[in-house]
């Protein structure tokens, strides 16, 4: 069996991306760098993008070849760097294996409500009766593991009750469309910046077997539907707001949702403008997040 090897190491946080660079121009097939102390009271989150290694102590680990020696690599790739020599290194041996069947074991059926789930394509169906919508986890945000795709996918059960026409605004791999579909939904349609996110959705609508018709963000998109839902964060549907009050017929209903708890009121603030919000204590929330909706006056 086909094997690597990765050689790992602890060095200060401020030095751990020089190394990590000098180790990749040696031949190093890929590189880690994580917080030395996760998992004890001293591990230091980062949220958001970081410059540089943000931790007291950096663990450097890099995936080599199993025929390049550990023991020139390292203090090849210290020289390289102009850094001082480290206390040493481990190296753990990586056996080849099925990386997709690998990737796929993680990813199982999700029941969202009593009557859907979000399969992915290679798991049979738990519930062949029940709503299924398939899905394989990829490059677009949205396989129903979020709490914000599960409090949307919810409302949207609640709310559909047949014939209605929507816009995904944000549509990523375009879950909350073809669950819309499925639940019943009349001219559905989604669109979304990203363009990768558009090929996404529309290869996982044929997958469903429904017709929507996804947009990239500067095409034209159908005014006066009946329902919105838009699933982003707060800061866009801030900036938004006109947009989605542009597109929601007059008494049609928005669903919004990536807005942690303490963002709601004065998200809800921004769209009373155009609609009548429901008040946020009596807002739809999961693991922190919110569902905000309102009805176009």
């Amino acid at each position: 069996m086909a094997f690597w090897l990765a050689v790992s190491t602890e060095v200060a946080g401020d030095i751990a991306d020089p190394l990590a660079d000098a180790l990749l121009e040696c031949g190093a097939i890929a590189v880690d760098v994580s917080d030395a102390d996760a998992g004890t009271p001293r591990e230091t989150p980062v949220f958001g993008d970081a410059a540089g290694a943000p931790w007291q102590w950096a663990s450097v680990s890099a995936l080599i070849d199993a025929d390049v020696d550990p023991a020139v690599l390292m203090p090849d790739a210290l020289r390289r760097a102009e850094l001082p020599a480290t206390a040493g290194f481990k190296v753990v041996r990586v056996d080849d294996q099925d990386w997709v069947r690998a990737t796929q074991r993680q990813f199982g059926p999700v029941h969202v409500s009593q009557r859907l789930w979000i399969v992915p394509s290679w798991h049979q169906p738990p519930d062949p009766a029940a709503i299924n919508v398939l899905l394989d986890p990829g490059v677009a945000f949205g396989t129903g593991t979020h709490p914000t795709t599960r409090l949307c996918l919810r409302w949207l059960e609640a709310q559909i009750t047949g014939g209605e026409t929507l816009l995904d605004y944000g549509c990523g791999s375009g879950i909350l469309a073809i669950a819309a579909c499925k639940f019943g939904a009349g001219d559905v349609c989604g669109v979304d910046i990203d363009p990768q996110a558009v090929v996404a959705a529309n290869h996982n609508a044929v997958q469903n077997q429904v017709s929507i018709r996804f947009f990239s963000a500067a095409q034209q998109l159908p005014p006066d539907v009946d329902i919105v839902v838009a699933n982003i964060l707060a800061t866009p549907l801030k900036v938004l707001a006109p947009v989605v009050a542009r597109h929601t017929r007059s008494g049609g209903r928005i669903a919004l949702s990536g807005i942690l708890a303490g963002q709601a009121e004065e998200l809800c603030d921004v769209y009373r403008k155009w609609f009548d919000m429901v008040p946020t204590a009596a807002a739809t929330q999961d693991e922190g997040w919110v569902l905000l909706s309102g009805v176009k006056r």
